[in-house]
Parts: structure tokens; sequence; C-alpha cells
């Protein structure tokens, strides 16, 4: 079942932006500088609304509930920049190629690699397409090689975040044309990570062999701008082992939420995970994803999507109702929680996120644009966590 993204830009917040950073539309929680919402966004303040009601209107709605518990804060927003009158509109930018790529005879020992990369920053991609290489070392007995590539982000080289490409057979100049997408790609992520891009010879009776590769510091690279390359192939270059195990990550997941008046209760979408951490001895997981809304006095708000077999990037595409009325929502937790199921001993506990009014950045956002837009879907990437406050780590 295929989610809609709402529409549309978030209305900026003015009070709680001292102790929070502003975020650009669909990006996943806790990835360091976002950008501002457009300065001609619309917004009504919500404080002033509720002023010119009288006294005999009787009851709050369920709007003033939600200023009441999250405070009012609805904003104007301030001046934008002034454009020069006499100055034409900037034309968007067009494909380049790489500055750095260059093709010479110093390229014929390993070969050259023809590549793009995309960062679509809405919604949170990285596309690499692997378009061709041409004169690649010959590794097999018959003087030519059976290419691949395989992609990996750096630091943290793990399955989770391996792609590669068809194998092509006995050819020195393979042309794949396949473009391989990492998901939940912040722009945190985007400062941080290099993109390393290995050719390989593949082998039917022996270890696959390394023909060459190239890294690509994703910070050289601008929001929804297609950069190509044409580099020379080097030799293997070490992995840094002394990464920084605080950047370590248990995984993201794209959650959407959404009031239905119509249903008369709150629409929670698992869309997907990308990049879990792996919890099984293949170096994959079988993940499933499970939600609360709590307090639950009854226990009975679990849901559970279908697992998902050997996979660290799942698509769920499932959406689950909670029957609630909207003024109470705002005194509700949504605990999200992501399992390795495994069969004849307990499941894993991979990683989870809480939504809710004790929530902080992107987390209490999602939370609060949720209910201060109904019959609106919002999606939102969230950073995984491996504790829950409060929460029983047992399935």
């Amino acid at each position: 079942m295929a989610i809609d993204v709402c529409p549309g830009p978030i209305r900026p917040i003015k009070q709680i932006s001292d102790y929070f950073p502003r975020f650009p539309r669909g990006l996943p929680p806790d990835a360091g500088p976002r950008a501002a919402a457009p300065p001609d966004a619309p917004a009504r303040p919500a404080a002033a609304s509720a002023g010119r009601r009288s006294p005999s209107d009787g009851a709050r709605d369920d709007d003033e509930d939600v200023d009441q518990l999250f405070g009012a804060y609805g904003a104007s927003p301030g001046p934008g920049p002034v454009s020069s009158p006499g100055r034409p509109p900037a034309k968007p930018p067009e494909e380049e190629p790489d500055a750095d790529g260059y093709e010479s005879d110093d390229c014929t020992a390993l070969g050259t690699l023809d590549f793009s990369l995309l960062y679509d920053q809405e919604n949170n991609a990285l596309h690499c397409t692997i378009t061709k290489a041409k004169g690649l070392k010959p590794m097999d007995h018959n003087g030519l090689a059976d290419p691949y590539v395989k992609l990996h982000l750096l630091p943290g080289a793990s399955k989770a975040n391996k792609l590669r490409t068809k194998t092509l057979r006995n050819t020195l100049n393979p042309t794949w044309n396949e473009t391989l997408t990492y998901y939940g790609i912040t722009d945190e992520d985007m400062i941080r990570k290099t993109l390393r891009i290995s050719v390989c010879d593949e082998d039917k009776f022996r270890h696959n062999e390394f023909i060459g590769e190239t890294r690509v510091p994703l910070k050289k690279l601008k929001p929804n701008h297609t950069k190509t390359f044409s580099i020379c192939l080097e030799k293997q270059l070490p992995v840094d082992k002394t990464e920084d195990k605080s950047l370590e990550e248990r995984g993201r997941i794209l959650v959407s939420l959404k009031y239905s008046s119509q249903k008369q209760g709150l629409l929670v979408g698992i869309v997907r995970c990308a990049h879990l951490a792996a919890m099984d001895a293949n170096g994959y997981s079988d993940p499933y994803v499970k939600t609360y809304l709590k307090p639950d006095v009854d226990k009975k708000s679990k849901h559970k999507t279908a697992v998902k077999k050997k996979t660290l990037n799942p698509e769920f595409n499932e959406e689950f109702c909670y029957e609630i009325k909207h003024g109470d929502l705002a005194k509700k937790t949504l605990e999200i929680t992501v399992w390795d199921y495994d069969i004849g001993k307990s499941n894993d506990f991979i990683g989870g996120v809480v939504l809710g009014i004790n929530a902080k950045g992107e987390r209490l956002k999602h939370w609060f644009d949720c209910l201060k837009n109904k019959d609106k879907r919002i999606e939102r990437w969230h950073t995984l966590t491996n504790e829950l406050p409060g929460a029983v780590l047992s399935d």
C-alpha cells in the first residue's frame, strides 16, 4: 500500500525553535542542521486566533486543547530576502561532470569508471547510477573479467549499506546503466560519510577478486543536483578501524502519522526501515515492527507488521488505526520498536523510537504536526535507539 507524504510546507514554529533546530520537510530526526521553512510559508498565529473567540463560544475545541499541552506555537513568518529587481532568475542547475574526473594513459592499469550521484533531499535518498567501465584489468585466464560494482557507505561499512550491480560476463568494457539507491540518508550523512565504489571480478570457484576502487566524499554533492564522474580506479585503500563508536546506529525507520476525522482515530503507517543492525549469524536480520499507544491500561494497542526475511532494508507499507478522540491523543505516547524474528528462541530487539508530548527534537515535532494538521498524512524518518525509556524489551 503506497502512503502519500503530507503535501505543502510545514508551518514554522516559533517558541520551540530555541531548544531544537529547524528541519526541512520529510527528513529523518536528529540529523544535524536543517534548512528552515521558506519565509513566505503561510502561518496563522494560534494564540491570536484563540484571542478572538468570545466567552459565549463554550468549551475549547481540539486545537486549543493541543495548544494548552504544547503551547501556542503559531508564528508569523519573518521578512524574506529581497531580490535584485534587475537580476534575472537563476537557472536550475544542470548535470555537470566532476572536476576531479579525468581520463589519461595512467588509467590503463586498472581501468576507468563512469557513474553519477544524486542526493534527493526531500525523500532522503541517494541515487547512484553506475554507467560503465573501460579498460579494466584482465582477471581470468582468457584475458577478460566478470565485473560487477559494489557500494559501501563509510564509516560503518556493513551488509546494511552494501549495494551491488549485476555481473557482466567476459568483458573489460562493461556497461551496466544500473541505479542503486540508499534510503534514509540525512543531511548529516551527506556531511560526514564517504561513498566507496569498488569494481570486482566474480569467480564461481574462488573468492571474488578486487580490481579497483574510488571514493567520493558525499559533501561534494549538492542537494537535488546530479553530478557525473569519470574516474581512474585505484588500488584498495585501507578502511579506518578506529571509527567513533558513538556514531554507531541501530538503523532508521520511516513513519507516517495522520489523524483521520472520518475514522475518528490515529493512522500509523510503517513504511520502511533502512540500515538496520544485523542480528543473525548470516549478517542479516528478519525484521518486523511493533507499535503501542501508551498509556495502555487494557493492553490492547499492540499492532505488528509482517516479518521480512533476511534483509536490513525492509519495506513494509503497512498502516494501523487507533480509535481515539483527537483531544485524548495529545496525552498519549506512540512507542515503535523493531525486532529480529527468531524461531525457537526469544526475538532480538533491534531498536525503537518514541513519539509524543514527552519526546524531543524531530520526534516531538512530528507528533505536534500530526495533531495540528487533521486529515493530513505526515512522514518522517526517525533514528532508532537501543533503549526505550520505561519499555520492557521482550517480545
